[in-house]
């Protein structure tokens, strides 16, 4: 075992029937240890993830969630959304279950989940691609903003799609 040399910042005298019982006791202060980048480190850091608003180099954009059967059917869905410029990228998460409300009855389903990022400006486009490639009679489509986020990857998003 590595020791630190911080045993003496944690309390020893805690016992577990004292949190149990919840008796209050004051811990002692513990300080925060810093890395030896620091600050330079943290302002690298706030200068490729910030806000979007004002910057010109990035366009409003979402991420969408669209849900498919199985994983021949994302992967082409995916395919044809990347070729269409529709979006950058889409991820492909396997292994979800859906449970839902259909027809009247409660439904249980294994499903795979896409994960689309894109611009906000081709969100119709993008519904309207799914609902026409998507063998579900109603596919969720749901999109969420992208408030901030690493500059050169909004940038790269914003490139890969369409205008």
């Amino acid at each position: 075992m590595i020791s630190l040399g911080l045993s003496n910042l944690c309390p020893t005298n805690l016992s577990s029937s004292s949190l149990k019982t919840g008796s209050a006791q004051s811990l002692p202060f513990i300080p925060l240890l810093r890395s030896k980048f620091g600050s330079s480190q943290a302002a690298a850091t706030q200068a490729t993830n910030i806000r979007m608003e004002g910057n010109s180099d990035t366009v409003p954009s979402i991420v969408v969630y669209v849900t498919v059967p199985n994983r021949e059917a994302g992967k082409k869905l995916a395919n044809s959304i990347v070729k269409e410029k529709l979006a950058a990228c889409v991820n492909i998460v396997p292994g979800i279950e859906s449970v839902y409300q259909w027809q009247g009855e409660i439904q249980s389903d294994a499903e795979e989940l896409l994960i689309i990022k894109t611009r906000q400006s081709l969100l119709e486009a993008l519904t309207e691609h799914v609902k026409a490639n998507h063998e579900y009679e109603v596919p969720e489509v749901i999109s969420l903003p992208i408030t901030g986020g690493s500059i050169p990857y909004l940038k790269w998003l914003k490139d890969s799609t369409r205008d």
